[in-house]
């Protein structure tokens, strides 16, 4: 029988989607990426990075870009952050949620955030204050948790008294990160099994997952099993990290709601519209008349 239910979809594609690309893409070209999201009919966009463009120029110009996307009711806008003067600008430019990252990994958190995770969770503690006061929803991003291109695997109790710890801060969501794509279901389902543990039941758990070894939505079908119902995912699979070395894109936005919907969940956005008209064949498939 199918599953009943919705499951949120949180787009990445304009933020880590585009972190990656060689090519500078212009602020009227993210604008119109954005418009063109909401326009499909999804409801959760991560659009923007607030860290230092000349660690990541990319994602410069977050402040014009939010600017100018649409803001219709209903859509939440997140952007996300590395550390306090992230937070601080992200409440500044008017931000629905504010997204703050830390590794699980004390070498690709030294990269990533060039810092210590205790100086990161530090750092997480006292912004994630100001997005409360600011009244924004809060989401605790925990990357290479399923395995560390530098360091190999990360031990789950690490992983859990970490989420633990951000959650205690007041992170309202913990998304559970496979940064370089190495993941695989059992090891997910065991992941998430030990990390509810540690989490007070107020605290929503989503995964992040990349599809380097094309297991991503395998593990995505693992964790609906295991009952999360949100998940980080890029239109057209693009993304990846740049002090990641070989990961490659996050699992496909349009491929992730085509396998929700057909299994029986509700997913909001409009499926043909992400893919196109052009390359659409979802109203021919015999699954839905």
């Amino acid at each position: 029988m199918p599953a009943t239910g919705h499951v949120e979809i949180c787009e990445v594609g304009p933020r880590d989607g585009l972190q990656s690309e060689p090519r500078l893409w212009s602020v009227a070209e993210r604008v119109e990426l954005i418009d063109r999201l909401i326009a499909a009919g999804v409801k959760h966009i991560e659009a923007v990075s607030f860290v230092n463009p000349k660690r990541v120029p990319q994602m410069a110009d977050a402040e014009p870009v939010m600017a100018r996307i649409s803001r219709p009711p209903g859509v939440t806008i997140a952007g996300l952050a590395l550390n306090l003067r992230g937070v601080e600008r992200a409440i500044d430019a008017g931000v629905d949620e504010v997204r703050f990252a830390i590794a699980a990994s004390e070498t690709f958190n030294e990269k990533n955030q060039g810092a210590p995770i205790a100086a990161t969770l530090a750092g997480f503690e006292a912004g994630i204050k100001r997005a409360a006061d600011a009244g924004l929803r809060r989401a605790g991003i925990i990357s290479t948790v399923f395995g560390c291109p530098f360091e190999g695997p990360i031990a789950l109790d690490h992983v859990a008294a970490i989420a633990k710890r951000l959650a205690h801060a007041g992170a309202q969501d913990i998304i559970l990160a496979d940064t370089i794509g190495a993941a695989v279901p059992n090891q997910v389902t065991e992941t998430l099994e030990t990390v509810a543990k540690a989490l007070p039941d107020d605290v929503r758990l989503g995964c992040h997952f990349h599809n380097t070894r094309n297991t991503g939505f395998a593990n995505a079908a693992a964790a609906l099993d295991h009952g999360v119902r949100l998940f980080d995912a890029s239109i057209g699979g693009i993304g990846g990290c740049p002090f990641a070395p070989r990961a490659t894109g996050n699992i496909a936005s349009e491929d992730l709601a085509h396998m929700l919907r057909n299994m029986g969940y509700e997913v909001g956005a409009d499926l043909d519209k992400l893919i196109g008209p052009k390359n659409s064949s979802t109203r021919r498939c015999p699954a839905w008349s």
